[in-house]
């Protein structure tokens, strides 16, 4: 598993190689901007990405071209944004998986979360949610949490990667709740969503936006949101921590993160023409109707972020006894 995960990410990043620091050129951009989502199209990251990318790119008056490169838990797009010149034409949509948690999930990382990127900003924040197939007669956590404990190890579920928010937030159920539902990792959201449909699993943990299709037309049944809040969009599912497991808490966020190096004067301006689209209250829209909070924070904030998060999770992970692989 090591190897297999550094040799990938590796590999992957080798067309990115780093050349000289770029220098700061007053009329940035005069070519499109590649940026790299880490998981496979469908997703959550990608969603927010393709509406990042046409709203920023618009905004800065050139194409921002979305490019999906998954694989390793995201570590294999967000390796290649690590090793990218630092020029501000490459950039990653960043997740709490690939800049925070998976330096504790994997015991070989290719790149430093903290020294190899430059916050740009938070794009958005978004809820978990808890779903099951309507054909696994489960309607409420009580009842999936007594279906848990009168059969150990029987239930699966599903998540978009190895490390990621999602899979965190089921180990985070399993260690409050002590049962055993057993972890199985996809490379994103929608082959997730396949099997979960088809009964391979019999539960998923995804980020709402990527969920809302499935859940509106009923394929699946949402029995619960991981913030410590309800969520507008979808008012009469309670949170896990009113359905049964008090204190429990995940909040999901994606963001843009630049190679470490760009220089801020393009780090500022990418932040700028994110900022402004998420000002506009059409944009603003199509960011809830996604399930998801849209944020825009500064630079400086982003980073406060990322650091809060590690301390957090860095012990959330110690906790449920999970070993680096």
């Amino acid at each position: 598993m090591r190897g297999l995960f550094l040799s990938m990410v590796l590999m992957s990043a080798i067309p990115f190689a780093p050349a000289a620091h770029a220098q700061k050129t007053p009329d940035w951009p005069t070519r499109p901007i590649t940026l790299i989502v880490p998981f496979p199209p469908g997703g959550t990251t990608d969603l927010l990405a393709r509406l990042v990318a046409r709203e920023a790119g618009n905004r800065l008056g050139q194409n921002m071209v979305v490019e999906n490169r998954p694989g390793a838990g995201g570590g294999i797009g967000a390796a290649a944004v690590a090793r990218a010149q630092p020029d501000g034409y490459t950039v990653v949509m960043g997740t709490l998986g690939t800049q925070v948690t998976n330096q504790f999930i994997y015991a070989q990382m290719p790149y430093d979360s903290a020294r190899d990127f430059a916050p740009v900003t938070l794009v958005a924040n978004s809820p978990n949610v808890l779903l099951v197939s309507p054909k696994l007669g489960i309607s409420t956590v009580a009842e999936l949490l007594e279906r848990a404990r009168g059969t150990p190890g029987a239930l699966n579920f599903a998540s978009t990667s190895l490390g990621g928010s999602p899979h965190l937030s089921g180990e985070l159920f399993n260690s409050m709740a002590k049962v055993d539902i057993r972890h199985v990792p996809y490379k994103g959201s929608a082959p997730a969503m396949t099997d979960l449909l088809g009964g391979q699993v019999q539960m998923m943990i995804d980020n709402l936006p990527s969920a809302m299709g499935q859940i509106q037309a009923g394929t699946v049944k949402a029995l619960a949101v991981t913030t410590p809040a309800r969520v507008p969009l979808l008012p009469n599912v309670p949170t896990v921590a009113e359905a049964g497991l008090p204190g429990y808490e995940v909040n999901a966020w994606f963001g843009l993160l630049a190679p470490a190096g760009t220089p801020d004067a393009i780090v500022n301006r990418i932040y700028s023409a994110v900022a402004n689209a998420v000002a506009e209250p059409a944009v603003r829209r199509q960011i809830e109707a996604l399930g998801a909070i849209p944020v825009a924070s500064t630079p400086q904030a982003f980073s406060d972020t990322i650091r809060a998060d590690t301390d957090k999770w860095q012990q959330v992970i110690r906790n449920a006894g999970i070993k680096p692989q």
